[in-house]
Formats: structure tokens, sequence, C-alpha cells
């Protein structure tokens, strides 16, 4: 597809990933379009940064240095990325598999997705009510216009769910959100937030929508819990 318009990153964090960070790099790299690839390494002390540096030549951006974790990894990288493009940011083992088409992305400050979550789970992003109580869009099928927000859009203080917080940052803002079918990533199970950390959930809800969605979101994560407890 022609995207003469349109610019891409992709940032990847990790951090000791030697066992899938070349898929995830690779998933990148096979799209058929430019991408200005951005890999920030928290100072691995594997061979990551031997496998990283076999594609020297083709990263837009490389840091290997300590961090404060991956959102915190995700903001340098955020940074470092050109002012006029759009930001999808992937874990270590996440890989993108389809980018959105270019009517979309020219249509919409902010364009999502599906995520394979495994082989018999493809998890379908969605906004709306539900975006208030629970993060329905996942990172690895989301492009954010980086003119949005153009510096450290994630909140550290939420160390498993900032991208839930900036999510719901920028629904609040009446944005032009545009999902797009063909648009596809897998998300490597497990990771920071596999364990849902409801507390952490919570403290988003009331900051970003105040006290009556901090209960409404509570009753909506015991109602999930029980309904999973009778599908076992």
């Amino acid at each position: 597809m022609e995207t003469q318009n349109i610019k891409i990153t992709v940032i990847i964090a990790v951090f000791n990933g030697e066992q899938h960070i070349e898929d995830t790099i690779k998933s990148v790299l096979s799209q058929k379009i430019e991408i200005d690839l951005i890999i920030i390494d928290g100072e691995s002390q594997d061979k990551t940064i031997e496998i990283i540096n076999k594609y020297e030549n083709k990263l837009y951006k490389f840091i290997s240095e300590k961090d404060e974790g991956i959102y915190d990894a995700f903001n340098k990288g955020w940074n470092l990325a050109k002012s006029d493009s759009f930001i999808l940011y992937l874990g270590v083992g996440d890989q993108l598999i389809k980018l959105p088409s270019e009517d979309k992305l020219i249509k919409a400050d902010i364009v999502y997705g599906k995520v394979i979550l495994n082989e018999n789970t493809i998890f379908n992003s969605k906004i709306g009510f539900r975006l208030r109580l629970g993060n329905t869009l996942h990172h690895q099928a989301l492009l954010v216009k980086k003119s949005l927000h153009p510096i450290s859009p994630f909140d550290k203080q939420f160390n498993l769910y900032a991208d839930f917080d900036f999510n719901q940052r920028l629904y609040k803002q009446n944005l032009k959100f545009v999902y797009d079918d063909s648009f596809l990533s897998y998300a490597l199970p497990g990771g920071v937030s596999a364990n849902f950390d409801k507390n952490q959930s919570l403290k988003i809800v009331q900051k970003n929508y105040g006290k009556n969605y901090y209960y409404l979101a509570k009753l909506f994560y015991q109602i999930q819990r029980i309904k999973s407890l009778f599908s076992k």
C-alpha cells in the first residue's frame, strides 16, 4: 500500500528477551512499508543486545540503559519518535502481523484492531462505555498520533496498566478513534499485567472518571470474577 503521507513508528521495550526479541523485530521489518523501529533495552545481561545488533542498520534508534520498567522504556521511545508519526508500542515477544489500511490512518487520530492472545482467542479491541471500566484497547494493535501527546504519555506510577490510563485519557478527549478489522497483532502470553491487579485498575478508573465509575467498575470486576468461577 502507498503510505507517502503516513509515518509509522514502532517501539519495542525489552529486558533479557533473547528468546523472543528476534521474532518481534522480524515481525516489524516484514511489513511492506517503511517503519521507524525504535528499541529500548533495559541493559540486558543475556544475548538480547547481540541479537539486536544484527539489525543495527535497520533501526531508527536503539538505546540500552537501565530504566524504571516497561513504561519508562516506552516513554523514552515515544520521545524519540518523529512528531508527525503514528506510534505503536510492543513488548518483547509481541508481534505485528498486519498494519491498518492507509485510508483508515488518514481519517484517524487513533486506529485500533485485533490481537491474537492464543491459538483459540482473538481480542477485539473496542471503545465506548466499557473503556471507562477496564482496558478494552490492547496496545499491540493500537496506533496513536504522537502529536496528541508529544512527550512521555505513560504515568509510571501505574507500573502494570499505564497504557490503560493513557487510553482513558485519550478517550476523554473526544478524539477520532477508527477501527480496522484487518489491523492484527499477536500478544505474547504472560508479561507484567498477566495477573489482574484490581486495585491498580480501580485507581486508574477513579483518577480519570471519579468515584461513581470506581464503584461501578468494582461491581463489574466482581461480576466478571463470579462468571469466570462458574465457567471453569
